[in-house]
């Protein structure tokens, strides 16, 4: 199977862009177009202000303010020649995550885990475990975690 889109998940953590060096070094030799998406949870906050006046502006601000998180990681994949977009969706992530995927008629969904498990899975859910049971389409799992990153930049400090 050629995978020839790809929908890159992330959620503005270090965590979620762990798998974005994998993807690029695949991407452009494979010549996939890679589509970055941030999903913009809602808030009971968020749905309450909607109904009436107050805060009813807060969605859209944190919608443009996803657009900015984007802009930079999609001209950097540019400037490596690879073809690549954002979208920014609201909603539940793990929904919003199958809806887009069918949407921009993706082959693949990559995205990283938090590795969470036991009682932080279960006050927090898994996103990527709800993908990885909705998605029609392959999903590439890349477990990582905050403390797993720091160690990689200390070694690469020690490295150079």
């Amino acid at each position: 199977m050629k995978f020839n889109k790809v929908l890159f998940p992330v959620d503005g953590s270090a965590v979620a862009e762990a798998i974005l060096p994998f993807i690029e070094q695949i991407a452009g030799p494979l010549d996939m177009e890679i589509t970055l998406l941030r999903v913009v949870p809602l808030t009971s906050l968020d749905v309450a202000g909607m109904a009436g006046d107050a805060g009813a502006g807060d969605p859209i601000l944190k919608e443009l303010d996803a657009q900015g998180y984007l802009e930079p990681l999609v001209q950097a994949l540019r400037a490596k020649g690879i073809r690549a977009g954002a979208r920014v969706r609201i909603g539940d992530p793990s929904i919003e995550i199958v809806a887009a995927a069918k949407q921009i008629e993706a082959d693949l969904i990559a995205m990283t885990t938090h590795g969470r498990s036991g009682l932080g899975r279960l006050l927090f859910g898994s996103v990527a475990e709800s993908v990885l049971r909705a998605a029609p389409i392959p999903v590439f799992l890349m477990r990582t975690t905050e403390a797993a990153l720091e160690s990689a930049l200390v070694e690469k400090g020690k490295s150079a």
